[in-house]
């Protein structure tokens, strides 16, 4: 559904992305982790075309569309909810909802709609801000919701967009540990619809050991390791590199040279895998 060939992006001499080429299958849930700055949301922003590539191309159901714009990619089923929370401060909930509905169905942006004339989008709305347990808060204003409210009317908006990509980059950051299992629901909900592709960024590793099928590895930008969670996870070089393991002493005393520094990825064990691909 969703594939990157050889996409690269620079800024000036640095090499933020470094020809990833990866490929993610309808009905699928796809974890990218890594250290801070190894390119994972520079990754995701040449997805959604926040970015334009310097190199390489992004495919969506067999379409180059390397060279769109960001409404059109969403037109298209791209669908992305950022790190920081992108919503319209000043409307309430249910109209930020609304919107997004209206999107979808090329129904206009009209803030003064006659509702009586779109029932059944103000319906949908209703139903979506439900789903994401705000339905207590439909005539508030975006901005005066708590943190964790506000990522939950952003998958909301995601949501009403229907699309056939889920991005999503960290989702659970600075979020109570009440608000957490709403959102982690949501996405199981969306998994299930085995005709969706997801993908995401997420630094904590009990979450991704929980709903990943698949693990992939970036570090400076490069691919590093690709496969299902508990091979990638055991693996040497992501147990060297990210989990800061010291590797193990070689027959004649002297231990290899390590493939990358050592960076911590979240402190976690590893689990037991006989399938991975590093680079």
């Amino acid at each position: 559904m969703l594939e990157t060939k050889e996409l690269t992006i620079r800024f000036g001499g640095h090499v933020a992305v470094d020809r990833v080429s990866c490929a993610f299958a309808p009905g699928t849930l796809t974890a990218i982790v890594g250290p801070n700055g190894a390119g994972k949301t520079t990754y995701f922003n040449l997805i959604s075309g926040q970015l334009r590539a310097s190199a390489g191309t992004v495919w969506l159901n067999g379409t180059d569309i390397t060279g769109e714009t960001v409404p059109a990619r969403t037109h298209r089923g791209l669908g992305r909810a950022f790190q920081l929370t992108q919503l319209f401060p000043n409307l309430s909930v249910l109209e930020n909802v609304r919107l997004a509905v209206q999107s979808k169905r090329h129904e206009g942006l009209s803030l003064f709609a006659v509702w009586l004339d779109r029932k059944e989008t103000l319906e949908r709305a209703r139903a979506l801000v439900a789903q994401v347990r705000l339905g207590d808060r439909v005539d508030a204003a975006a901005s005066s919701l708590p943190h964790g409210d506000q990522r939950k009317l952003e998958v909301a908006m995601l949501m009403a967009l229907e699309p056939s990509v889920y991005m999503f980059d960290e989702p659970t950051a600075g979020m109570s540990v009440d608000d957490v299992p709403v959102i982690l629901d949501l996405i199981r909900q969306l998994k299930g619809a085995r005709d969706k592709t997801i993908l995401l960024v997420e630094h904590k590793m009990d979450v991704v050991r929980e709903l990943a099928d698949r693990i992939i590895v970036l570090h400076n930008g490069q691919l590093v390791a690709d496969g299902e969670p508990a091979a990638v996870i055991a693996s040497p070089i992501v147990q060297q590199a990210y989990l800061g393991l010291v590797p193990e002493i070689s027959p004649s005393g002297q231990d290899g040279p390590a493939p990358f520094p050592t960076f911590p990825l979240a402190g976690e064990g590893a689990g037991r895998g006989d399938a991975v691909r590093g680079a």
